[in-house]
């Protein structure tokens, strides 16, 4: 059980999908250059970044982040983590950002996928056939394959140099719970030997002539974590996990009690803001039974839109813009922590906008720390060889 005070203690993690820092140094195996650095290269493309409230915690302090300056006297701890498990995946970051290390990596098909998966697709949703099957960045398929798609009835499937099977549909061909439907089916076919990380519901419309992707519904389908992390060791002691963004899906729902979806990186921070604020309708999101009240909370949201609309497009402009989104946001919500939350604040891969290719690079991630706590202090944390740190501070922090 959890050991604490009366208060209620709190963990927020908040995680900037694919904000690396840094090439791992085995970056060549999976075919990504020693220059990749997404935080620092977009600072440096966009002509510096505006980061005031990250600046104080040291973010500055971790690289050459232009218009970043190093500081002295932080208020956060600061440094950098290095990735254990095999691979530069969404699910494999947060899996061990949780404290789980994958043993083998994911699978990949960079030439897709095998025709015995295909016919196993078509046959188990009776699609009548593919379009794409390919690797290839997700708002240029739709564009290439669109008339295709409405003239055939058949779904687009692609792929990248990660481990997703991605499925594009207009929902005006295709409804929506059909996808979803789609979604499941492919789940449960790549599984054993075709161990692939996530199917990805990618749902859009034409606007204006041109194919839109609709970012609010799009869904992830992960393969359950095959062991427990600190998200069910928090649930088994009597506290409470609420996910926001995709981290429902990211875990299968294992180890969370309350679960919201959300469509931009502006929702998820105000409702990252709602929760520790303690005004999140939690009535309305539960999804699995919890103690009540709990004895501690853990917050865990995933803001995507870094990844999803702006790293995979090459676009460092919007990558910088939401960048400096966060960081103004941060403030209204460290203001509303006590002296009993923790805040986390880190990424799980790169993304490079402005790297050759619209996949995820394998890199390093910048971790920065704050609480209000009269027994924590502002410090250098180094080179930390584990993104399981956060894991193993969030059970000190709780007494687990």
């Amino acid at each position: 059980m959890l050991k604490g005070d009366e208060s209620m203690k709190r963990a927020i993690i908040m995680v900037i999908d694919s904000m690396g820092c840094g090439a791992m140094a085995d970056c060549a195996d999976y075919k990504d250059i020693p220059e990749c650095n997404t935080l620092c290269n977009v600072a440096k493309a966009n002509g510096g970044l505006n980061l005031l409230t990250m600046q104080k915690m040291g973010i500055g302090n971790l690289g050459d982040v232009m218009g970043v300056a190093p500081e002295k006297n932080t208020i956060a701890q600061y440094g950098i983590m290095r990735e254990v498990s095999k691979g530069k995946d969404t699910t494999t970051g947060h899996w061990e950002i949780a404290g789980l290390v994958l043993d083998e990596p994911f699978r990949v098909y960079p030439e897709g996928f095998p025709s015995d998966v295909i016919e196993k697709f078509i046959e188990k949703t009776g699609c009548g056939g593919v379009l794409g099957n390919y690797p290839a960045s997700g708002t240029k398929i739709i564009e290439d394959l669109n008339e295709e798609h409405h003239k055939t009835k058949f779904p687009i499937i692609y792929t990248s140099a990660d481990s997703v099977f991605q499925i594009a549909v207009d929902v005006d061909v295709i409804p929506l719970d059909e996808l979803y439907k789609m979604c499941r089916i492919a789940r449960e076919i790549l599984v054993g030997e075709h161990n692939v990380s996530r199917v990805i519901a990618r749902p859009y419309h034409v606007v204006d002539g041109k194919p839109t992707r609709i970012s609010k519904d799009r869904r992830d389908y992960s393969v359950e974590p095959p062991k427990p992390t600190v998200l069910n060791e928090i649930l088994q002691a009597g506290g409470r996990v609420v996910g926001i963004g995709k981290i429902e899906d990211i875990y299968v729902k294992s180890g969370i009690s309350h679960a919201v979806h959300t469509g931009s990186n502006k929702e998820g921070l105000e409702l990252t803001l709602k929760a520790v604020e303690g005004s999140l309708e939690l009535d309305n999101i539960k999804i699995a039974d919890s103690k009540e009240p709990p004895v501690a909370e853990l917050i865990f949201t995933n803001l995507v839109d870094t990844d999803m609309l702006f790293g995979h497009r090459n676009d460092w402009k919007g990558y910088g813009n939401a960048i400096e989104e966060i960081d103004a946001f941060l403030p209204k919500i460290m203001d509303k922590m006590t002296k009993d939350d923790i805040l986390f604040i880190t990424a799980d891969h790169g993304c490079d906008p402005t790297v050759p290719g619209t996949d995820h690079t394998r890199e390093q991630v910048p971790l920065l720390v704050y609480s209000k706590a009269d027994d924590f202090a502002a410090k250098d944390l180094g080179i930390l060889p584990t993104f399981a740190y956060i894991a193993d501070e969030v059970r000190k922090w709780f007494k687990l």
